[in-house]
């Protein structure tokens, strides 16, 4: 059995066929189709203990999808921690020696402090900087109903509508812990037309994560036109995807203590009628639903001083 309990239904393909990349850096691969259109990306394993997307890069990189336009890049990103994944205790290998998605801020990427995660982050970042579209492909820590997150901005939103699925879209503003990947330089800026998406496929460890990440992924690639339609059509979900909710977050709460605590069993998605629910206490302060049918989006069970315990968000569409 895996962290919080959860088989490990997943076998992680072996990467290191793909480590010489084509682009100067480990473990990226672009292929240029030279016919005009958007560089898209796909990451994979910001965090080494979640498989959906390093399955579905192996998936793409294996059928040798190349664009019909533009430029794709695929990139496994958290390498280290991920090859030293064990089934045994499925939880370790998150990051080497911090969260990777934390890392995006200028202040971190151009300072001096030194980790294996932000020297990787600085490998990475040309890379980044290059790419029009990114989708960066992660899972959650309980079985809850696969997000896509689109970040603070609308032209977010348009994109994650553009994409279709999954149900559920989430607009936030991050962590206050430090940057997302999704959230770097002008994928903020509502006036660039560079853009970005999180989706976060269901528990880690499921084999429906797997379902989600290919079909989200092909949604996404789909939606610039950039590979054959045909391949898309081939391994796509052909089921209709059910309309979009888009759900606001206010807010994280941020841990302030070693004693944070919830008071019930919370895995995510939950709503909350009324306003002023005492949902967790944190040393000895209440933390409390600010307003009615609250919704609580990913509630961690890594419940570290700094770090964002939940958030809460409304139904806005």
């Amino acid at each position: 059995m895996a962290d919080n309990n959860y088989p490990v239904d997943l076998e992680p393909p072996d990467i290191t066929p793909y480590r010489n990349g084509n682009t100067g850096i480990d473990y990226v691969h672009t292929f240029d189709s030279k016919a005009p259109g958007p560089h898209v990306m796909v990451s994979a394993i910001v965090h080494g203990n979640e498989l959906c997307g390093a399955i579905v890069l192996d998936f793409l990189l294996r059928n040798e999808v190349l664009p019909v336009k533009g430029k794709l890049t695929l990139g496994f990103m958290n390498f280290a921690a991920y090859q030293i994944f064990d089934p045994a205790d499925a939880g370790a290998s998150r990051f080497v020696d911090e969260d990777f998605n934390r890392l995006w801020g200028r202040d971190a990427l151009d300072g001096k402090r030194d980790s294996a995660e932000l020297r990787r982050a600085r490998e990475v970042r040309p890379i980044i900087d290059q790419v029009d579209y990114l989708l960066d492909v992660h899972s959650m820590q309980h079985p809850t109903v696969p997000l896509l997150l689109c970040g603070p901005t609308v032209k977010g939103q348009r994109l994650a509508h553009a994409v279709g699925a999954p149900m559920h879209i989430v607009a936030d503003g991050g962590h206050s812990a430090g940057t997302r990947m999704r959230d770097y330089g002008v994928f903020t800026d509502e006036s660039s037309h560079k853009n970005s998406l999180l989706v976060e496929c269901g528990q880690h460890w499921n084999a429906s994560s797997v379902d989600v990440a290919k079909d989200v992924t092909l949604r996404f690639l789909g939606s610039f036109d950039v590979l054959d339609p045909d391949f898309i059509d081939q391994h796509i979900e052909h089921a209709p995807p059910p309309m979009q909710h888009l759900i606001k977050v206010t807010g994280p709460v941020t841990i302030e203590t070693d004693q944070f605590r919830f008071v019930a069993e919370y895995r995510g998605m939950e709503i909350v009628p009324k306003a002023g629910t005492v949902i967790a206490r944190d040393g000895d302060k209440a933390i409390a639903t600010p307003y009615d049918n609250c919704v609580l989006i990913m509630p961690s069970r890594r419940l570290k001083k700094g770090e964002s315990a939940v958030r809460f968000g409304y139904l806005a569409e």
